[in-house]
């Protein structure tokens, strides 16, 4: 009992040291604000600094953001979002200038930040038509070659990654296995993949691998499948927990590790919050299985069901599984009309996901998407959907939405390898979260969705600085 006693005095003392440290180094300094704020219409604006000063017990009364930064949890991988065929085919269809404003507003030392790019394996919804990289019945895959990404998708991939550099990090994900592959002879509308092509199929992840970093693009990592619940209009492939498990057991992942590519990250599920505990306990329960996984993939889709947002799902599987990171790998607003572009509910939308899902432990945050044409498309199916950027092809204009500018308050402030700390809010209407980037650089996101401006205090260990959080607004508070 006297061991536990001195213990816990010892760790509280040092949590004591850490926090008196802190302030040692940062005791009087100012923050730095930048705010999007609907109502006056400012976007990232730049206002100036607030500064800390002692602030002791607060009361029921004060709306409060409280900040601990010696509590510490998941390093950020990255933000980021996806190059569909739709997104570069949109690209190349603008004029030279507009594309260099896109790559730059992205990728660039001045835009949002983004090192995450995700990519289809074989054809998508987002995609003017639907192909393969094989001919029929090519068991061997000796026809395999990526002929059809070459004319816009690898093109844009390499700028974006030229532009980012070294924290460039790609991954992909297939929608559909080659019709021949599958139980319905079909790309569409679900399916599964046949027993005898389950080796096949492994082989083809492994050539898509080459053939892309043959053409200088470093695979980071892939999913297994995604949404392989969905039976859809479109590409799709059905697989259940077990038959994704027996996948990545038996042919994905020692056909990756067989041909060097032990590092590469497997996602598995890639698909809604709604079934991420029993998909990841049931899969991942053989730990021949979960050797080969590196992550966890979710999209949001099911809030369009259950009109809520099922955020602690997420920190229960992340419970489960400490050693796998959980990744967003893909959402978006659907139902696009070229006049809802300037709403600010679609950046609230992603406000909420984004700051919901970093607090409850997502490690990779990947939005759908990068840009997209006046119809919400190029899309063979007709779901056409919003992006962050819609680039008018028939004008050449480009059109910023809310979405762009609530993700570059995390994505262009809090940077890769930034490591979450401790934080909360005591106001429903103020979600918030924070991380420390490896600079030592404190990064708080603060959004208000509400009708309502709000006076709150951004409270860390004992000082606090006086900020105004207005109606459908959110702020970066640097430190």
């Amino acid at each position: 009992m006297k061991k536990l006693i001195v213990s816990c005095l010892t760790v509280g003392a040092l949590l004591n040291i850490n926090a008196q440290n802190y302030w040692k180094k940062n005791a009087g300094k100012t923050a730095k604000v930048i705010l999007t704020n609907s109502k006056t219409n400012e976007k990232m604006a730049d206002k100036g600094v607030v500064k800390f000063e002692k602030f002791g017990q607060p009361k029921e009364t004060d709306a409060c953001i409280f900040v601990d930064p010696d509590f510490k949890y998941q390093k950020l991988i990255g933000i980021g979002g996806a190059i569909t065929d739709a997104s570069a085919e949109t690209f190349y269809k603008m004029p030279k200038n507009k594309q260099k404003e896109i790559l730059e507003a992205y990728f660039g030392k001045n835009g949002l930040g983004y090192t995450v790019v995700r990519t289809n394996m074989n054809s998508c919804d987002f995609s003017s038509d639907s192909y393969t990289y094989v001919e029929d019945n090519d068991m061997a895959l000796k026809t395999f070659n990526v002929a059809h990404d070459e004319k816009y998708k690898i093109p844009m991939i390499k700028e974006a990654q030229k532009a980012i550099g070294k924290d460039f990090t790609f991954y992909f994900s297939p929608w559909s296995p080659p019709a021949w592959m599958k139980s319905n002879k079909s790309l569409y509308k679900g399916g599964r993949l046949e027993n005898q092509y389950y080796q096949t199929w492994a082989d083809y992840y492994i050539k898509f691998i080459k053939e892309y970093e043959k053409r200088g693009i470093n695979i980071w990592g892939l999913t297994v499948q995604n949404e392989p619940m969905a039976t859809q209009s479109w590409e799709s492939c059905i697989y259940s927990a077990e038959e994704e498990g027996e996948f990545l057991k038996n042919n994905l992942g020692p056909t990756l590790w067989k041909n060097g590519y032990k590092d590469k990250k497997v996602m598995i599920w890639d698909h809604n919050r709604d079934l991420i505990y029993q998909r990841a306990t049931t899969t991942l329960s053989d730990p021949e299985t979960s050797k080969y996984a590196h992550g966890i993939g979710y999209h949001w889709y099911e809030t369009w069901n259950n009109k809520t947002q099922l955020f602690d799902n997420l920190a229960e599987t992340q419970r489960a599984f400490p050693d796998k990171f959980l990744a967003f790998t893909e959402g978006c607003k659907e139902q696009f009309k070229m006049s809802g572009i300037y709403d600010v509910s679609l950046g609230e939308l992603y406000g909420k996901n984004m700051l919901n899902d970093f607090n409850k432990g997502t490690a990779l945050w990947t939005d759908w998407n990068v840009l997209l044409d006046q119809t919400g498309g190029p899309n063979h199916v007709g779901n056409f959907c919003f992006a962050p950027i819609i680039a008018d092809t028939s004008t050449g204009e480009v059109h910023y939405t809310y979405e762009y500018y609530y993700v570059g308050h995390i994505s262009k402030y809090i940077k890769p390898n930034a490591q979450r700390i401790g934080s909360s809010s005591n106001r429903a209407a103020l979600t918030s979260t924070t991380f420390m980037n490896e600079n030592g650089q404190l990064v708080t996101v603060i959004m208000n969705d509400s009708e309502n401006d709000i006076e709150t205090n951004l409270w860390i260990e004992g000082m606090s600085a006086k900020l105004s959080a207005p109606a459908h607004s959110i702020q970066t508070v640097i430190l």
